[in-house]
């Protein structure tokens, strides 16, 4: 299949279906998230083949802590080892990595791990891949409001000076432009609390697919799907 020459410069994933796809083979929810954690690593190399320069994925919510213990212990040990793992693949790769959403509440070795990473990774010019981990888009906004009302108590900035483009530099995804499309696996059609205030203009794109399942054919579907799309940004 050729895509299209519109190729979405920065494209957005909510990575859905691991349980469901486990749950069809009877195997554990685990099992599903292993399948889910290799196919991120495929696509990110599928995405940038592409032409696509920035993707995101919502990897780990912050209403995701109410799982069950033993399911959330296991997707912070696969958590721990696709990290490391994504130091030798980043450099392969050329690909730079970042982590958006509150990691103050993971623990102190995955902190670690996590800052490693965006360092060691930072200078790379291939795919600009930014994880979203222990994010939610509601406590990020909450964030930012309160940066930028603690700098209006301390006087050094007044009430005239709050615009969009101030609030959306105190968002964790100050420094990437906002997705031009958002994929969602597995059939649902609904955000999640993802990226609320960037998703304002971009198109949605949801498929049946379960996310273990995703490939590059249905990535250049969404891609086909993008380039069809007639983009206006709220003109008439």
């Amino acid at each position: 299949m050729e895509i299209e020459k519109n190729v979405p410069k920065h494209i957005a994933i909510i990575l859905d279906g691991n349980g469901r796809w486990a749950k069809k083979r009877h195997l554990p929810r685990k099992a599903g998230h292993v399948a889910g954690a290799k196919t991120v690593e495929q696509i990110c190399e599928d995405a940038y083949d592409l032409g696509v320069e920035y993707l995101t994925v919502y990897a780990f919510s912050t209403e995701n802590w109410s799982r069950p213990d033993d399911e959330v212990q296991a997707l912070m040990k696969l958590l721990r080892n696709y990290l490391k793992d994504c130091v030798k693949r980043s450099t392969k790769n050329n690909m730079s990595v970042r982590v958006i959403g509150d990691i103050s509440a993971l623990d102190e070795d995955l902190q670690q791990t996590i800052v490693h990473l965006e360092d060691v990774t930072k200078d790379n010019t291939g795919l600009k891949f930014t994880v979203a981990l222990n994010y939610g888009s509601r406590d990020e906004m909450l964030r930012a409001f309160r940066s930028v009302a603690g700098d209006v108590a301390a006087g050094d900035i007044k009430l005239s000076d709050i615009d969009e483009k101030m609030i959306s530099s105190r968002l964790d995804t100050r420094d990437l432009p906002d997705p031009d499309l958002l994929i969602r696996t597995s059939g649902e059609e609904r955000l999640s609390n993802f990226l609320l205030w960037q998703l304002a203009y971009t198109e949605f794109y949801f498929t049946d697919v379960l996310w273990p399942d995703f490939n590059k054919k249905e990535l250049e579907k969404a891609i086909e799907y993008y380039g069809k799309r007639d983009r206006r940004y709220g003109g008439v």
